[in-house]
């Protein structure tokens, strides 16, 4: 028998072996578990004597289990609250047991294994062999500052020692030197008493990084940085103590800027044309990487939310969204990366910190990876926007535009997430119109649906977008056709209850209806919708309730509060609201770029002049109607002005479309009263922030 290595030697007297051992069992016994519960398909039923019948049995038992399960799905869905149905986590199930036995197969136990490998200096003893001092690394260091200037300014500015350091084999020696001391006070020390990290060792490991970019100073920097992180908790085996916090920073922040360089040097993964990155490819190097990555990505994720300090938190963000290319075979590695909250959650740095590394992530080639990216962003986003106040709505518009972008990216893979959701709000609108019961009602006049209408209104104005299919080449995006699904569900919810109090709900909609029909110029009607809030409100009997209430945000309210209703505050508000939308939707290029808008319009002209001659109480709103309805005749006469002089019938629509094309509508009489009108609201709402952060405390009109 040969004599025992010395890194065994060292395992064998720091008094872990044990630890290992139990580890070790602990794994075995999880396996004969997960394949105890493979093989028992069904109690009671006779095992199989040969591998044919015992998988005819699985195949019954499965198509069983499915009946069960269908069953069991058309059961619960009646019990299901609103957020489970906008999330629906009842659509995967099925998938996410999968997944949970291919976790607790192999990522779990990738991770045991890797906490139980990291837990002694002889762990990822591989990747000292791959060690190599070539003096290439010289002339990477001096073109450092072209390829990556704000990592070689970082280094100006912490660590210029660093970039005057001697010829590589000077330095390799001194590599070797203090690896042999480390290793004879390892040797001397039994285990009971760990090394202190210091400022010179560090420099060390930094001076070998940016020399040679060395794996074996990567190792011994991410094992420290192991000891950092798990630093204050119990059953843990550390390899460094860290008695000062300035080391302790220095060794988080070198480890998170140093990392993805010497990774990128010796794994460099390729980036698509298409901006999607493709995994570094299978070798003995990557193999022998892969666990060092893995167990230093997982680090970074646990010590994530232990940081308080923003920019080391942007800073981590930042560093680990480059390692993401190497550890995106692991979904459970992914899985614990996307739950860290910051996205939805944190200063606005932070947050765009966390959603471009999110996107950094979906621009993955695995497809289950971008479909995991998507599902988590949209849960994020429904679980955010359950209530909505006048502080929380800039963030929930940021993660409404941030996930729109992702959501972009591939319409193809987004098409199956898209119809699945859009197809849940028809579950509840439904719902609510069979049953018509308060629940069900409430189960559509909640802040997520409406903030779930709007952010498929932005996703598909984005994607379907007229400019963006004309810059394709007028090739249309897999996404259009989820565009009528999404008009109708939208529609139906401003249907369902008509009361004055669900006024604030129906504005909602209708501002995504119009976002969607000004990008996509798809004509949705409105105006059924949008009449009849300004005639029941200027129309309604007995006069309307003087009261000292503040004036209702429509943005930040869904339903109007009791002590509103029949006030004359609120229906100011109401009526001010709806001109404002009913003038947008006339001026939207649809409307108002139509060859037609003259006749178009007769019937919201008839409507308000009947509105307006029935209106006896509220003359400074009717006078808001009327002025709405002097700029839309003027522009009646604009149009058909412009047109006197075409030679051309309903029947050639390619002039037709060329003539809507050329028409200038800001140059319009209703063109110049919503420019105006958008201005008076701009500065208003300016002065509103202003009132609100307590900078004025007099509002003028």
């Amino acid at each position: 028998m040969g004599k025992a290595a010395k890194s065994s030697r060292k395992f064998a007297a720091s008094g872990k072996l044990k630890q290992a051992i139990q580890s070790r069992k602990k794994h075995q016994q999880m396996q004969k578990k997960i394949q105890g519960r493979r093989g028992a398909h069904g109690k009671g039923k006779q095992q199989a004597v040969t591998e044919t019948d015992g998988s005819e049995h699985d195949d019954d038992d499965n198509e069983k289990e499915v009946k069960g399960v269908s069953k069991k799905a058309r059961k619960d869905v009646k019990k299901m609250t609103v957020e489970d149905l906008l999330g629906a986590e009842f659509m995967d199930d099925d998938n996410d047991a999968e997944e949970d036995e291919d976790d607790a197969e192999g990522d779990e136990l990738d991770t045991d294994e890797d906490e139980e490998d990291v837990a002694d200096d002889q762990s990822f003893a591989s990747v000292d062999d791959l060690e190599d001092h070539g003096t290439s690394h010289m002339l990477e260091l001096a073109q450092l500052a072209e390829k990556d200037p704000e990592f070689y300014k970082y280094l100006q500015e912490n660590d210029r020692e660093l970039l005057e350091f001697t010829t590589a084999h000077e330095s390799g020696d001194d590599i070797d030197d203090e690896d042999d001391v480390m290793d004879e006070d390892d040797d001397e020390e039994t285990g009971e008493e760990l090394p202190i990290l210091t400022t010179s060792i560090l420099k060390t490991w930094q001076k070998a990084l940016l020399e040679h970019r060395s794996l074996r100073a990567l190792r011994k920097l991410l094992i420290a940085f192991r000891s950092a992180v798990h630093m204050n908790e119990d059953n843990q085996v550390l390899l460094w103590r860290i008695d000062n916090a300035a080391v302790y920073t220095k060794l988080v922040t070198t480890s998170l800027r140093y990392t993805p360089i010497v990774l990128n040097h010796h794994l460099p993964y390729k980036t698509l044309p298409n901006g999607k990155f493709k995994q570094p490819s299978q070798s003995a190097k990557q193999k022998a990487l892969q666990k060092l990555t893995l167990s230093y990505f997982n680090n970074v994720v646990h010590l994530i939310p232990q940081l308080t300090d923003p920019e080391t938190l942007r800073l981590a963000l930042t560093e680990s969204a480059k390692i993401l290319p190497y550890v995106v075979s692991s979904r459970k590695a992914v899985k614990t990366y996307l739950k860290a909250k910051l996205w939805s959650t944190g200063e606005d740095d932070v947050r765009m910190a966390a959603f471009l590394a999110i996107r950094q992530l979906a621009s993955s080639t695995d497809d289950s990876i971008v479909d995991l990216v998507l599902k988590s962003t949209y849960l994020a986003l429904v679980r955010a926007c359950k209530s909505t106040s006048t502080y929380r709505l800039p963030s929930i518009t940021l993660m409404k535009n941030c996930a729109c972008e992702l959501f972009c990216v591939d319409h193809g893979t987004t098409y199956p997430h898209a119809f699945g959701y859009i197809r849940q709000l028809a579950i509840l609108l439904r719902g609510g119109m069979k049953t018509k019961t308060k629940e069900a009602y409430k189960q559509v006049y909640n802040w997520q649906y409406a903030h779930c209408v709007d952010f498929w209104a932005l996703v598909l104005g984005r994607a379907c977008d007229a400019h963006a299919e004309a810059e394709r080449g007028g090739q249309e995006s897999e996404l259009r056709p989820l565009i009528y699904p999404l008009v109708q569900v939208s529609l139906g919810a401003i249907k369902l209850i008509s009361n004055s109090r669900s006024y604030p709900f129906h504005l909602h909609i209708a501002r995504s209806m119009l976002h969607l029909t000004r990008h996509t110029r798809i004509y949705v009607p409105l105006t059924p919708y949008l009449l009849p809030i300004i005639a029941s409100t200027l129309t309604a009997s007995g006069k309307p309730k003087s009261s000292t209430l503040r004036p209702l945000d429509m943005e930040t309210h869904i339903r109007a509060p009791a002590q509103y209703v029949k006030t004359r505050v609120y229906a100011a508000g109401l009526v001010e609201e709806t001109v404002f939308l009913l003038a947008e939707w006339l001026g939207s290029g649809p409307v108002h770029g139509s060859v037609a808008f003259p006749e178009l319009i007769v019937p919201i002209i008839v409507t308000l002049r009947r509105t307006l001659k029935n209106c006896k109480e509220l003359g400074k709103e009717a006078g808001m109607v009327k002025g709405l309805l002097e700029r839309v005749e003027d522009c009646a006469k604009w149009i058909d002005q412009s047109r006197s002089g075409i030679n051309f019938g309903p029947g050639k629509m390619d002039e037709v479309d060329q003539w809507e094309a050329n028409v200038e509508i800001e140059e319009s009489p209703l063109g110049k009263y919503l420019k105006v009108q958008r201005k008076s609201r701009e500065k208003r709402k300016r002065m509103i922030d202003k009132a609100n952060k307590g900078e004025d405390e007099i509002l003028e009109d």
